[in-house]
């Protein structure tokens, strides 16, 4: 007999509102049952019966044991493979205030940027710390992995070249086969679809009169050379082709950086700093380039600006760079970058400052140098003469796998590749590792080692020695004690709104809770310590972990098979539509490069779309937000011998369950396509039915939205896809894992399942819940969206709902009709602020609308304090209707109200202090304060800063 626990169930704190308020929440929306609502919201021929075939949940304290006994099948061992992951020391200071904190974790994008002063300016630090390194004027806030950023840069400059040029395009590039092995496999995979030409080889046999358009090379090179690259960059300026630089990071400590000899753009990891391997990620890449290329740079940049105040403020600059205006004429399709591992690595720059960062470099590079030192009195023979962290040894067969099985025994890594062991030390490595590493290779010579030669301990060649100097800047200088750096942290944090402070409504986002639980194994050492590239027999607890999780998404999704690869939401869109495109050619398809996009789609799905070669044909949709099945019908019948797809989200970006969705489905099957689900909006479909029961062929998932992983004030993100049969076979490869189809594609991302670490999170968002609490979660978020709509549609206009009335899990009200008082939905946006409150999706995917997503882990109090807020905005808008509030001096445009303001001597404004700071009660015993007031964007882009501004900086910005 089975023993059934009784209480203490994830779902209960998982899920917001109780049993009690549900019976409240169901009479506000007249019926008499959950399941009557999810009835009149989800079309039946579309509902499933069974339920998911997902194991019986876990207790919180059973889930830990369970974590506990699947890392301790992970072996820590000896770390030295390198091939851009290092072992990497992050200061507990960082470590507890920031990556275990979630008041830094749970922050979202910072698009509303007067509630995001503390993040922005973690991430111009980031900017300015890789603007100093890498010697380039300009850097983004993070790209996904290193492999990507130098995919970035070539698609940029490819894009660059060709704009000037009239004739046939120029589209090679020269990649040095010093290049990390998994960046030129991105590269091959980014390339293919736009028809550019890979051509690896040496560099010093390139003839540069072939017509190249990019030359991407490693520094210091895979196998650990430094070579001095000036008179080629040179050359390349000279002849006009742009020069790429994939650099580690530290190392621009010690050596020139690419940016002093005429570098176009460095990119590579910061991964060293602070942030742990974690089996592959999450990890901020960087991309850093000339000034020139700032309207094209792929990603994220903050920027300096001012508030209406002239108060200094930064925002997020030159957004109209971004796919979500840009469409199929974006250049690139990033959406999720890493910006909670870029915090962590500038923070680590801000702890350690210039000279402990040099210290760091000098201490990797010197244990580096006595260990070569050493092998080569042995009498090994070295590859490389000049180095920072990376030895390679020549040898031969027999030689290799001597060394490889002693190693093996032991648990020490090396890195074995064309005749070669290499090296890699980092700073976790001691003098004694390097010694016992001499001693381990000294049973494979018959030489003694000569400490005489081992006094030589810099092999950096004096003229690449760095001479320029690095950070700085004051805030490098300033907060190396511990108590500064837990106060300046704090501090920033404090400016910043998170799920801390209140619920984040952000429609087609889903800030939904980030258990502690879910979270708490990311940061184990059994997890956080894995070098992407381990051994097999190392890693069997990650391994067990992630085919449990493809598992458990593919039933979820009603498909066989997964991929979890893709470390964004939009990379998954890109993987998808990349196994279509395989799955045509091998049927004799290639021609098939039409992609159907309904008019309201996502940003990203016109970009990805194009990023895979495909043409982007618009479907319309019609006046309730559903796809016009007529216009996609035509459309589909008219290119039927070219249709390569069709890209639906569903439920539809309007919050809406469209009955007809099988229907359009088969039409695209009837006409030779493949259809992509973007999933989004997965958290209304989980348990009541499934992407493969609408017969869809492939989905991306957001588990950085449905699946629980924090967005982290922009990242990390997740987009594994799942697939049915037929596109099975194409799922992703890579170099050095098993994991794919049997005819993959190549790899899209840099390590074999992407950012690892954190599946942990969506793996324990499922064991937890196990079927019954997925399913209920679903339903919940579909309650709690129609709740808020019955309680705001008697004052706003809900713009669309499914043939009974009903909201799927999100909803978009109407702030238009105010247009006409002088009020936008940006002004109702930043009063939101006032009363606490993130403000939704501001003009998405409707201009002059408000989207709005509760979640399900949101109670009935939070719920009716949000709703009490945009109520009481009514009341304040109908105020300006009858004259009672001045219509160009009011609550609504001047918000969001500063406690500074408020405090100030002079009060100047036509209502009362009190009704611009407390307009409803609550808001007495615990405000949320913005930082600044509104900020001026267009300042900031007129007068571009991205870097940490001296005060004459900003002074010569204002003048």
């Amino acid at each position: 007999m089975q023993i059934t626990s009784k209480g203490d169930q994830f779902s209960d704190r998982h899920i917001g509102p109780t049993k009690e308020a549900l019976y409240e929440m169901l009479q506000t929306l007249k019926i008499d049952s959950l399941d009557t609502l999810i009835d009149e919201t989800i079309p039946t021929d579309i509902r499933m019966i069974k339920s998911l075939e997902i194991d019986e949940a876990l207790s919180e304290f059973e889930y830990l044991q369970h974590i506990e006994a699947l890392g301790a099948k992970n072996i820590i061992a000896e770390n030295y493979i390198g091939q851009g992951y290092y072992g990497t020391i992050t200061p507990s200071v960082i470590s507890r205030n920031i990556f275990q904190n979630p008041g830094w974790y749970t922050q979202y994008t910072p698009y509303q940027a007067e509630i995001s002063q503390g993040r922005l300016e973690a991430l111009l630090n980031y900017q300015t710390m890789l603007s100093d390194l890498t010697g380039m004027p300009l850097a983004n806030a993070s790209l996904l992995d290193e492999g990507t950023a130098a995919a970035e840069a070539m698609a940029m400059f490819y894009s660059i070249k060709n704009k000037r040029v009239k004739d046939e395009p120029i589209n090679k590039i020269f990649v040095d086969n010093g290049v990390f092995d998994q960046t030129i496999d991105i590269l091959y995979t980014r390339a293919l679809p736009i028809d550019v030409e890979v051509v690896v080889g040496d560099w010093k046999d390139i003839d540069i009169e072939d017509n190249y358009f990019a030359v991407l090379l490693q520094y210091p090179n895979k196998e650990g050379e430094i070579t001095d690259f000036r008179a080629f960059t040179e050359v390349l300026n000279e002849k006009g082709i742009y020069s790429i630089f994939a650099a580690d990071l530290l190392s621009l400590a010690l050596i020139t950086p690419p940016g002093e000899f005429g570098a176009d753009a460095v990119v590579g990891l910061t991964q060293r700093f602070g942030v742990p391997m974690g089996f592959g990620g999450p990890h901020a890449a960087y991309f850093a380039t000339r000034e020139e290329f700032k309207r094209s740079i792929p990603g994220r940049i903050i920027g300096v600006s001012k508030d209406i105040d002239g108060n200094f403020a930064l925002r997020m600059a030159l957004q109209t760079r971004e796919q979500h205006i840009k469409r199929d004429k974006a250049t690139s399709n990033i959406c999720t970058a890493q910006a909670l591992l870029a915090i962590m690595a500038g923070m680590y720059a801000v702890y350690h400052g210039p000279d402990g960062i040099k210290t760091i470099a000098e201490n990797v590079h010197q244990r580096t140098a006595f260990l070569y030192a050493g092998l080569k009195s042995l009498g090994y023979e070295m590859a490389n003469e000049h180095f920072f962290d990376t030895i390679s040894i020549n040898a031969n067969d027999t030689l290799i796998n001597d060394i490889k099985n002693a190693a093996t025994e032991k648990n020490i890594n090396f890195f074995y590749d064309d005749a070669q062991i290499r090296v890699s030390i980092d700073e976790t490595v001691s003098d004694a590792q390097v010694r016992n590493l001499l001693s381990f290779f000294s049973k494979f010579k018959t030489g003694a080692i000569d400490h005489n030669v081992m006094l030589d301990d810099f092999q950096i060649p004096q003229s690449l020695q760095r001479t320029s100097e690095y950070l700085t800047h004051e805030i490098f200088n300033a907060h190396h004690s511990e108590t500064k750096m837990m106060r300046y942290i704090k501090s920033l944090e404090n400016k910043d709104l998170s799920l801390m402070h209140t619920m984040i409504p952000l429609g087609s986002c889903t800030m939904k809770l980030n258990a502690a639980s879910e979270l708490i194994p990311v940061s184990a050492p059994e997890f956080a310590n894995i070098h992407p590239f381990a051994p097999v027999h190392q890693t069997k607890g990650y391994l067990e972990m992630i085919k449990q999780l493809e598992k458990d998404l593919s039933v979820i999704t009603g498909f066989t098979a997964c991929s979890l690869q893709p470390n964004s939401g939009a990379q998954g869109e890109y993987t998808g539509l990349l196994t279509i495109s395989a799955y045509h050619k091998h049927h004799g398809n290639a021609h098939r490069n039409i992609a159907l996009i309904p008019s309201s789609a996502h940003g990203t799905n016109p970009a990805s779309a194009v990023m895979t070669g495909m043409k982007v044909v618009v479907v319309k949709c019609d006046d309730h937000g559903n796809i016009d099945v007529e216009d996609l019908k035509e459309k589909a019948e008219k290119h039927q011998n070219d249709l390569a797809a069709l890209m639906v989200t569903y439920p539809s970006t309007h919050g809406v369950f469209e009955s007809r969705i099988k229907e359009i489905c088969q039409i695209i099957h009837d006409n030779g396509g493949l259809v992509y689900m973007d999933g989004a909006n997965m958290n209304a479909q989980v348990g009541l039915t499934s992407p493969g029961h609408i017969n869809a062929d492939v989905c991306h998932l957001n588990l950085h939205k449905t699946f629980a992983i924090p967005h982290g004030g922009g990242g990390p993100g997740m987009g594994p896809i799942c697939v049915n049969d037929k596109l099975k076979p194409f799922l992703p490869g890579h170099k050095y894992a098993d994991c794919g189809g049997e005819n993959a594609i190549k790899a899209v991302s840099s390590a074999p399942y992407g950012s690892a670490s954190i599946l942990l999170i969506s793996y324990g968002y499922i064991k937890m819940l196990g079927a019954k609490g997925l399913t209920a979660a679903t339903k919940y978020a579909i309650l709690n969206a129609n709740y808020i709509k019955a309680r705001l549609e008697s004052e706003y206009q809900v713009l669309y709902t499914g043939e009974k009335g009903r909201a799927a899990h999100e909803l978009i009200i109407d702030m238009n009709p105010f247009k006409s008082l002088n009020i936008t939905a940006e002004d109702i946006a930043k009063r939101l602020i006032d009363y606490g409150f993130h403000a939704p999706t501001l003009s998405f995917p409707v201009a002059g609308t408000l989207m709005i997503e509760p979640t399900e882990s949101e109670g009935i109090e939070e719920l009716d304090r949000f709703c009490d807020a945009l109520l009481e905005i009514k009341k304040e808008l109908n105020e300006i209707a009858e004259g009672k509030a001045d219509p160009e001096n009011n609550v609504l445009v001047n918000a969001p109200h500063t406690l500074g303001m408020l405090t100030s001597d002079e009060w100047n404004l036509p209502y009362e202090r009190s009704k611009a700071a407390y307009p409803l009660d609550y808001l007495r015993s615990s405000k949320f304060w913005a930082s600044v007031r509104r900020v001026d964007n267009a300042y900031g882009d007129r007068n571009l800063i991205c870097t940490c501004p001296s005060i004459e900086a900003y002074e010569e910005a204002e003048a």
